[in-house]
């Protein structure tokens, strides 16, 4: 934590100034106090006479202590905000950074509703964490020290009987912090499973209402959140048992202050006005003690979530750059002895893979769910890491280049588009910042998505709702491929995008990219013959492996397993 905190150290120090500041006040106080007491009132100075004069001197005097005691910890919390506030940005924001260089297979460890809590929670609580330190643990360790040390000035006596009582607050403290730490952990991973299944369930909320599953989420949630009720008791049940117990021990110093200084009064050792003062450093003091238990469970917390930041903070992105090669060419693809199986799962769901594909040829793949071909294709902008064997682009293993370079030549359409709460423009735009208005619409013309955004209201500048709820299937498929195209990349991935397009609007997609793109590699999958017939090469895929690789017209007379596609389909074929 000290490479955040030491870039507003300055702050913080100015901080602990403050609050020095602000306990000297209070320190002071009740031995002024003592002296309006004595002096001022009962007069023991002056025979029993009072003094009024004093009385008014040492009460202006205390009211400018509280004046600039006031102003003291005014500043300590302008202080203390502007470097734990300050702390918790850069914190945040080097996490959602790194969250970004994440893996898929980290981010799925991970879990998205554990790193929505992180990131969001987690940060908040050693935020607090940080103000809790600088404020409290100044504030507090320097009243209880300062008090005992001013007992001690008052009266031996006083001092002692506070010491002895230190030890029983002390074992109070370490009993709660033992008891009730263990808990801040569970808390936020609880926290983590209810943010998972909010994220969950407002994602497939339609899935949810069309089964009719309400009640069941309903329960599901309850669950959760009771769980994370019932910790949370735990804890307060804990750190409840420290308040009566300290107040008990404070009201038995008290009592053995006040016992003992009207023995001490009446030998002539002390006054009133010490007795007084004494009791004020008392309260001081057991409040300074109970304070600092509170704040003690506000830093177990901040703790525990900062070794939850921490675990994102230190994780090694599992993708990483490679020397930056550079290459010329157009898109030329190579798998070469390709072997693939996803991390943890010990499976091999690609093997032993080896395709050859030219600059600007145009390659569809086909095969039964849960063939291969999505990861396939995934291995081309270094998605994930081959497991056997080498994929290269343009001669050159992906591994070596620079993710950003490299996935700068590949542009990718996703059956499940992803869409955010943006214009149709700026969505489409996402494929090349730097592009026009008419370049934009340009792309979408090709992608055969500018009739239905001409025909809304607001045409390019409609909002697309969180996801793009707003939109049809196929309309989101279409402004997904016209942001693919609009990249202008070497290579176009096309993942099954067109399967909520109908036929007619396929086949003008696919026109149009010959002769927009034509010198684009371009990459299909696909599960109707009518997407891939027009492909240069198709590539059957069967238990990942290459079962068959030709032409349509090839692969009809040769694959079997393409013959059972094609007769299985014929009938929408024959009317396409």
């Amino acid at each position: 934590m000290w490479k955040y905190v030491k870039q507003y150290l300055f702050y913080a120090i100015l901080a602990a100034l403050f609050m020095f500041g602000e306990v000297a006040m209070d320190l002071v106080q009740p031995g002024v106090m003592s002296r309006i007491v004595d002096d001022g009132v009962l007069g023991l100075s002056n025979g029993g006479v009072g003094n009024m004069t004093l009385i008014w001197i040492l009460g202006a005097e205390m009211l400018a202590m509280v004046i600039f005691g006031g102003f003291c910890g005014s500043m300590n919390n302008v202080f203390v905000h502007m470097s734990a506030q300050n702390i918790g940005n850069e914190m945040r924001k080097d996490a959602f950074r790194n969250i970004m260089k994440f893996s898929f297979p980290q981010r799925d460890e991970f879990g998205t509703g554990s790193l929505v809590t992180r990131m969001t929670n987690d940060i908040t609580q050693v935020q607090n964490f940080v103000s809790t330190f600088i404020r409290g643990i100044t504030r507090n360790g320097v009243m209880v020290v300062g008090s005992i040390y001013c007992m001690f000035r008052l009266s031996t006596h006083f001092g002692i009987i506070v010491l002895c009582a230190l030890p029983f607050m002390i074992a109070v403290l370490l009993i709660c912090l033992y008891k009730g730490t263990p808990f801040f952990t569970v808390l936020q991973d609880q926290l983590d499973d209810i943010n998972a299944i909010m994220q969950e369930d407002v994602s497939g909320i339609r899935i949810i209402k069309a089964c009719v599953r309400e009640v069941y989420e309903k329960v599901r949630f309850g669950k959760a959140n009771d769980a994370l009720i019932r910790t949370q008791l735990k804890v307060l049940v804990i750190f409840a048992f420290m308040n009566p117990v300290v107040n008990a021990l404070m009201y038995i110093v008290v009592a053995l202050v006040l016992m003992v200084g009207s023995v001490d009064v009446s030998a002539g050792v002390t006054s009133p006005g010490n007795i007084m003062a004494a009791i004020t450093y008392t309260t001081q003091l057991l409040q300074g003690v109970m304070m600092m238990v509170m704040i003690f469970q506000n830093i177990s917390r901040g703790w525990a979530s900062w070794k939850r930041v921490r675990a994102i903070l230190q994780t090694e992105p599992g993708l990483k750059d490679g020397e930056g090669k550079k290459t010329h060419g157009g898109g030329e693809i190579e798998f070469r002895d390709v072997s693939f199986a996803y991390p943890g799962s010990g499976q091999m769901v690609l093997d032993h893979i080896n395709l050859h594909i030219c600059p600007g040829e145009t390659v569809a793949i086909m095969g039964a769910t849960g063939c291969g071909k999505s990861t396939l294709v995934n291995l081309i902008p270094h998605f994930y890491d081959v497991t056997e064997g080498s994929v290269l682009v343009d001669g050159a293993d992906v591994r070596d280049f620079k993710l950003k370079d490299l996935r700068g030549r590949v542009a990718v359409a996703l059956q499940k588009s992803e869409l955010f709460s943006a214009k149709i423009a700026d969505n489409i735009g996402w494929g090349d910042p730097a592009a026009g208005r008419e370049e934009i619409r340009q792309a979408a013309v090709t992608a055969q998505a500018d009739d239905f955004i001409s025909g809304t209201t607001d045409g390019y500048d409609t909002v697309v709702a969180e996801r793009g709820a707003s939109l049809s299937g196929g309309q989101k498929q279409r402004v997904s491929i016209a942001r693919a195209v609009l990249k202008s990349a070497e290579i176009l991935i096309f993942d099954d995008s067109t399967s909520a397009l109908d036929l007619k609007t396929e086949a003008n997609l696919h026109r149009a990219l010959r002769e927009t793109s034509p010198e684009s590699t371009k990459i299909i999958i696909a599960q109707r013959i009518a997407s891939v017939r027009t492909a240069d090469r198709i590539v059957v895929l069967e238990h990942g492996k290459i079962a068959a690789c030709g032409t349509h017209k090839e692969l009809l007379e040769s694959c079997a397993v393409y013959q059972d596609i094609y007769y299985s389909q014929m009938g929408e074929e024959e009317t396409a």
